[in-house]
């Protein structure tokens, strides 16, 4: 039997993208959090939040590692598997990734051994500094991604050279600030800083419902928990701007994530389905719960307002509706629940109990997996929607693809990476759970630092410490003389 090559490229992948996307979110969520609490030590001068500092950096830098792996291996995927879209954009990408790695990937490498290692080595000014040069390097690394990838989305500032085939950038602003470039990122990063959130939260539950780091994890708790409360409501108001852009820039997409198949008379307004399952075949939701008129609302603040079905489209040009409508209604039931789950809390936090309800402790246990699911799905509704193009409206995916690369020869590295990422993933949750289960830990000053202490408890001391200093310097004098 033959293997469909175009498949198994686009399954690889998939899996290889899906497991890669694990990390950078958990990065850039982890950074900012490290900087609070890093900042929090400074200003406080609290040997706990250096402590807490400490124990994060060496969780991020395991994440990074992990970041960076599995990554590069998606950019020998462009030119192995997807060849023919590795020159149809090339232009574009390769401005993108360039900036990347300039302003990104030496900002975050330049400054991360001094974030790992500079403990003690540098004054903690400096040492802040470089925990907000890696944390800023994420940020950038994403940008420039999103760029590219939002680039396949809505591409703008380019033309199409018929004579090579492939786009070539005519306006490199136009290319960066694309139609959808702002409201994805935007999102990209509120679902980063969820992850990092809830990541935290899981821990510093873990460690008061164990009475272990009790201090620390109610410090980490806090914090954790204030920055995911703020990014859980921020959440649906950029999910309601992106939805509004998708509606104007790619509405097959936005009528596949409604399951919206047909366009409804004039006057009727458009239903917004809270679940269901799509059937292509009868064009229509069964056993789906709709609110009338709620999507014509949402889009144009109108209940009769009129929205585009799938109807006005070719049937080769529609997304997988089930697919899309499943993946987008998982990420937006998932983010409904983190508004609650982080609100409650915060309302036991104000009533002062909330270190008292074990039940909310273990929901936050556990509750760590739910972003990396809303993460991973979010990015998949965006992913399958697009489709049947890589490029929207220029190229299609089936036409994307290496010809030069075999069947077996796909498979063989989907059997390879299948195995590898296993390997690596038990790895890396090995290593995590010997430094989750080890902890924060509080530091013995260094000595720079406690002679520096030394130095200005005796100023503070005043002219009397000063004399009973020398008095002592002058009986120890006098001692040795007799010895003499």
């Amino acid at each position: 039997m033959e293997l469909d090559v175009y498949m198994l490229s686009r399954l690889q992948f998939a899996l290889t993208i899906m497991f890669h996307y694990i990390f950078p979110p958990l990065t850039i969520g982890l950074g900012w959090l490290m900087v609070i609490m890093e900042g929090m030590y400074l200003k406080t001068g609290e040997r706990e939040y250096e402590a807490i500092a400490r124990f994060w950096t060496g969780i991020f830098a395991l994440v990074f590692a992990m970041g960076v792996a599995t990554g590069i291996v998606m950019e020998f995927e462009f030119g192995t598997n997807w060849a023919t879209y590795s020159r149809y954009v090339g232009d574009v990408f390769g401005s993108a990734l360039a900036a990347e790695g300039i302003f990104a990937f030496f900002l975050e490498s330049g400054f991360l051994a001094v974030l790992v290692f500079g403990w003690d080595r540098v004054s903690p000014r400096m040492h802040f500094f470089s925990t907000c040069m890696v944390s800023l390097g994420a940020v950038f690394s994403s940008i420039w991604i999103v760029v590219a990838n939002s680039w396949q989305q809505t591409p703008a500032g380019f033309v199409i050279n018929e004579t090579l085939n492939r786009a070539e950038i005519t306006s490199f602003w136009a290319m960066v600030f694309n139609p959808s470039t702002v409201h994805r990122l935007v999102h990209v990063w509120i679902g980063a800083g969820i992850l990092g959130a809830f990541f935290v939260l899981s821990i510093s539950s873990y460690y008061l419902l164990k009475g272990r780091h009790t201090s620390m994890a109610r410090k980490m708790f806090k914090v954790a928990l204030a920055m995911g409360a703020f990014m859980s409501l921020a959440a649906l108001g950029s999910g309601h701007l992106q939805a509004k852009n998708v509606g104007a820039t790619q509405p097959t997409k936005l009528a596949a994530f409604e399951g919206l198949y047909k366009t409804p008379a004039e006057g009727e307004g458009a239903p917004l389905y809270l679940f269901g399952l799509p059937n292509d075949e009868t064009e229509s939701v069964e056993f789906g719960l709709a609110v009338p008129g709620g999507l014509s609302f949402l889009m144009y603040e109108s209940f009769k307002a009129p929205v585009t079905g799938l109807d006005q489209f070719p049937r080769e040009d529609w997304p997988p509706v089930n697919l899309s409508f499943q993946t987008y209604h998982l990420m937006m039931a998932l983010g409904m629940f983190f508004i609650g789950i982080t609100l409650l809390a915060c309302f036991f936090w104000w009533r002062g109990t909330v270190f008292e309800q074990r039940w909310l402790l273990w929901t936050f246990v556990f509750a760590v997996v739910g972003p990396v699911i809303a993460n991973e799905a979010g990015w998949c509704a965006a992913e399958i929607g697009r489709q049947p193009w890589i490029v929207y409206g220029l190229l299609r995916t089936e036409h994307a693809f290496s010809p030069a690369v075999s069947g077996g020869q796909v498979m063989f590295s989907i059997v390879m990476f299948l195995v590898l990422y296993t390997l690596l993933f038990l790895v890396w949750l090995f290593i995590m759970d010997k430094k989750i289960r080890k902890g924060p830990e509080l530091h013995e000053p260094a000595p720079e630092a406690r002679t520096s202490a030394l130095d200005v408890a005796a100023k503070l001391a005043g002219h009397e410490g000063a004399s009973l200093m020398d008095a002592g310097v002058e009986e120890n004098d006098a001692d040795k003389s007799e010895e003499g």
